[in-house]
C-alpha cells in the first residue's frame, strides 16, 4: 500500500508481483492492460461478494488469465433484504460516509424464484498520514439478481473515482511529489447454472473502462501522462460430470483490450487476447470416507499480438471427510501458468521516467507445490510447500548509473517457498496465526542493476497474529499483527530505512442494548512507531486512529 486502501494499493501473492496477479468475479476476470497498478480497482460494493479464494497452482492455471502466480477470485453472493448506513471520521482531517440498501421479492407466484436488487454508495477524504499524502474517494454501484432453485443471474454496473496524492509514489528515490485521478467504470453481466449432482456453467460478459491522469510533480501540473484503457470479454466455465467417478473441468475466454495514450502507443494499441483450459478428473474411491482424485490436462494462451503457448496441468489429491464437521486433504501438483505484458512495459519510450522494452518476452511460471490441510469443530491448520520458476518474468529496476529512469526489464527466478496457517476458536474467542518462508534466487543477465522495485520486494519471513473476542453481546475487540523481515534492498538501504517492519491494526466495536443494530467502533492503524518502506524508496504510511458508527436494518 502507498497510502490508505481507498487510494493505491498492490496485490502480490506468494512473492509474485502486482502484474502477474489477477482478480476474478463470478467467471470474469479483470485485467489491467496498463500497468498492472489498476487491477485492485474494484467498484464493487463487499455486500456484493463472497469472501475469496486465492487460486494458486493448478486451480490459478486452471481458472486464472494472464495471472503467472495467482489469482484472487469472487463470486457473487445473494441478495438479502435490507441495509445499513456508516459515517465516521479521524486524525489527518479523515472522514467517510457509505450507505447500502437492498430489496428482494418473489418472482410471480413462484415459491422457488426470486429477484433482488441493491444499490451503494461510499466517498472518503483525508489529507493523509504524512505530508502531500491526500486522497478522496467516491464509489456507486448497483446490481439486479434473479435467484432461482439451480441458478442465479446477476447485472452489475459499478463506478469509482479517487484522487491521491503521495510522495515518490511511483518515481522513486527522485524526490517527487505525485498525484493520481483515476476514474473506473465496470459492466458485467453473470449467469451461473446448476445441473445434476455436481455440474455446473457459469458465463461472464463484462466491460471495464479506466480513465488515469498521473501527474509527476503536483506544484507542476501536465498532461503528460494521460491513458484511457478498455477491456471487454466474454467467458464461460464449469464442471462437467460424466459419471460419478469421471468429470471434466473447462474455461474458455475471449478479451480485447485498447489504449489511448500519451506515453504507451509505441508498439500496439490494441490486442485480443484467448484461453482454452480443459481438465479432466478421475475419482478413485479408497473407502467409504476416502478418496483419491487425479486430474490431467492443459491450457492454451494466444494473442494477435504474440506467440501462442501450451501449459499442462497435473494434480493428485487425497481427501478424507468421516463427518461433517472433520475433514483431510493432501495434494501434489505441478502446473504452468503464462502472462503477456502490458502497454507500461513494452508500449512507451525506452529511455527517460519509465524506460519500457517493446522486445520483453511473456512470461513463463512453472510451479511444483505439496500442500496438506486438516479441519474440525474448533480448529483448521493449512500447508503448502512450492517451488516456483519464472523464466522471463518482468520487473522494473534501478539502475544508479542511469538514477532518472527505472526500466523494464526481463528477470529468471527460482522461489522456494513454506506457508502454514491455522486458526482456533474457543467460544467467544478466536484466534488466527500464520507463517511463511520465501527465498529467491534471480538472473537479471546485466550486472549493472543495482536493485529491484518489485520482483524482489518480498518477505523473506513474515508471521500474522490475529483474533475476536466477544467479551459480551456489548463489545467486540478485533487485533491485527504482521510482522515481516524484507530481503536486502539497495534503495531501503540507501535511505536508511529497516528491512524489518512490525505493522498492527486495533478496533473496537460497542453495540448499545438501548439500540438494537447499532455499532459504534473505533480504529487505530500502525500503532507502532515504524517507517518501513512497503515499495522501496517510497515513504510508508503514518498512524491513523479513526471512529464511526454504522447502523443497519
Amino acid at each position: 500500500s502507498r497510502n490508505m486502501a481507498e487510494a493505491q494499493g498492490d496485490l502480490s501473492i506468494r512473492g509474485g508481483t502486482f502484474e502477474n496477479t489477477g482478480v476474478q468475479v463470478g467467471s470474469a476476470t479483470l485485467l489491467d492492460p496498463q500497468t498492472g497498478h489498476y487491477t485492485t480497482e474494484l467498484p464493487i460494493a463487499p455486500e456484493m461478494l463472497s469472501e475469496p479464494k486465492v487460486l494458486t497452482g493448478a486451480d490459478n492455471a486452471l481458472r486464472g488469465f494472464n495471472s503467472s502466480v495467482g489469482t484472487v477470485s469472487y463470486s457473487w453472493s445473494e441478495i438479502t433484504k435490507g441495509g445499513s448506513l456508516t459515517i465516521g471520521g479521524g486524525d489527518h482531517d479523515l472522514n467517510f460516509q457509505r450507505i447500502h440498501h437492498a430489496l428482494t421479492r418473489a418472482y410471480g407466484d413462484s415459491n422457488d424464484w426470486s429477484w433482488g436488487t441493491e444499490i451503494e454508495s461510499s466517498r472518503s477524504e483525508s489529507d493523509g498520514t504524512i505530508q502531500f499524502g491526500d486522497h478522496s474517494f467516491e464509489r456507486v454501484s448497483g446490481r439486479l439478481q434473479l435467484l432461482g432453485p439451480d441458478s442465479q443471474t446477476d447485472l452489475f454496473l459499478g463506478y469509482q473515482e479517487k484522487f491521491f496524492g503521495w510522495p515518490e509514489m511511483y518515481a522513486a528515490p527522485y524526490g517527487s511529489n505525485e498525484t493520481e485521478f483515476i476514474k473506473t467504470r465496470l459492466f458485467i453481466l453473470n449467469h451461473r447454472q446448476s445441473y445434476g449432482d455436481r455440474s455446473h456453467w457459469e458465463s461472464s460478459a463484462q466491460q471495464r473502462r479506466i480513465n488515469d491522469h498521473y501527474i509527476y510533480n503536483r506544484f507542476n501540473p501536465n498532461n503528460d501522462f494521460l491513458h484511457e484503457t478498455e477491456v471487454s470479454s466474454i467467458t464461460f466455465s464449469g464442471l462437467h460430470e460424466i459419471d460419478e467417478n469421471l468429470a471434466v473441468n473447462y474455461v474458455g475466454r475471449f478479451m480485447k483490450d485498447e489504449i489511448q495514450s500519451t506515453k504507451l502507443e509505441n508498439s500496439f494499441k490494441d490486442r485480443n487476447y484467448y484461453k482454452l483450459s480443459v481438465l479432466p478428473e478421475y475419482i478413485h474411491s479408497l473407502n467409504k470416507y476416502e478418496d483419491l482424485t487425479f486430474k490431467l490436462g492443459a491450457s492454451l494462451d494466444d494473442t494477435n499480438r504474440n506467440n501462442s503457448k501450451i501449459s499442462p496441468i497435473a494434480e493428485i489429491r487425497w481427501y478424507k471427510n468421516e463427518n461433517p464437521e472433520d475433514a483431510e486433504h493432501a495434494y501434489f501438483s505441478y502446473s504452468q501458468a503464462t502472462k503477456v505484458l502490458g502497454y507500461g512495459a513494452i508500449g512507451g519510450p525506452e529511455n527517460g521516467l519509465f524506460a519500457s522494452n517493446k522486445n520483453l518476452l511473456r512470461e513463463v511460471s512453472e510451479n511444483f507445490e505439496l500442500g496438506y490441510g486438516m479441519r474440525n469443530s474448533s480448529w483448521t491448520i493449512e500447508g503448502a510447500l512450492f517451488l516456483r520458476s519464472d523464466d522471463n518474468l518482468v520487473d522494473w529496476t534501478f539502475n544508479s548509473n542511469t538514477p532518472n529512469s527505472r526500466s523494464a526489464k526481463n528477470v529468471d527466478v527460482e522461489t522456494i517457498g513454506l506457508q502454514v496457517i491455522g486458526s482456533r476458536n474457543w467460544g467467544n474467542f478466536e484466534a488466527i496465526a500464520s507463517y511463511s518462508y520465501l527465498k529467491k534466487k534471480e538472473d537479471y543477465k546485466d550486472p549493472s542493476i543495482d536493485s529491484s522495485f518489485y520482483a524482489l520486494n518480498f518477505p523473506e519471513h513474515r508471521a500474522t497474529l490475529g483474533f475476536i473476542w466477544n467479551p459480551s453481546d456489548l463489545f467486540e475487540f478485533r487485533v491485527d499483527n504482521e510482522w515481516r523481515e524484507q530481503r536486502k534492498n539497495f534503495l531501503r538501504q540507501q535511505d536508511g530505512t529497516p528491512e524489518k517492519a512490525t505493522n498492527s491494526h486495533l478496533a473496537a466495536s460497542y453495540f448499545p442494548s438501548q439500540i438494537d443494530d447499532l455499532e459504534i467502533f473505533l480504529a487505530y492503524d500502525k500503532p507502532w512507531d515504524e517507517d518501513f518502506q512497503d515499495i522501496p524508496g517510497t515513504p510508508g504510511r503514518g498512524d491513523q486512529f479513526s471512529f464511526g458508527a454504522t447502523y443497519s436494518w
